[in-house]
């Protein structure tokens, strides 16, 4: 195991430090499980289903790559495919990667200007 990964109960509360800091994000519910929004639009929810694991938004080309360059991290199932997400192990993904994906997925669903600002640090 990667010596950044961390147990499973832990990893969603570390993907919450990591996306608190990031202006505009609430904590909201989706379909009953614990999720995050950017002015209202969704950002990631834990699952719940069987194989678990946080989805986050993510741009299509992005979540190819992603998927292929860390698959013991990043999945999908078929009900995903057609749509811009991808599913994250947070026992197995590294602290940066997954900051990294999270402000990724953050200027998906946040509002341009508020991108802007973050951008420029006025936030």
């Amino acid at each position: 195991m990667n010596a950044a990964a961390v147990a499973p109960e832990r990893g969603y509360a570390r993907y919450l430090r990591i996306v608190r800091k990031l202006p505009g994000t609430e904590e909201s519910t989706s379909y009953g499980t614990p999720a995050i929004k950017v002015k209202g639009k969704l950002l990631s929810r834990l699952r719940s289903e069987a194989e678990g694991a946080l989805a986050l938004r993510c741009d299509l080309h992005d979540r190819e790559m992603l998927l292929q360059v860390d698959p013991d991290s990043f999945f999908l199932t078929d009900h995903y495919r057609g749509y811009p997400w991808i599913l994250i192990r947070l026992d197995k993904i590294s602290t940066a990667a997954l900051a990294d994906v999270a402000v990724r997925a953050w200027k998906l669903a946040a509002p341009k200007t508020l991108v802007r600002k973050y951008e420029a640090g006025l936030t």
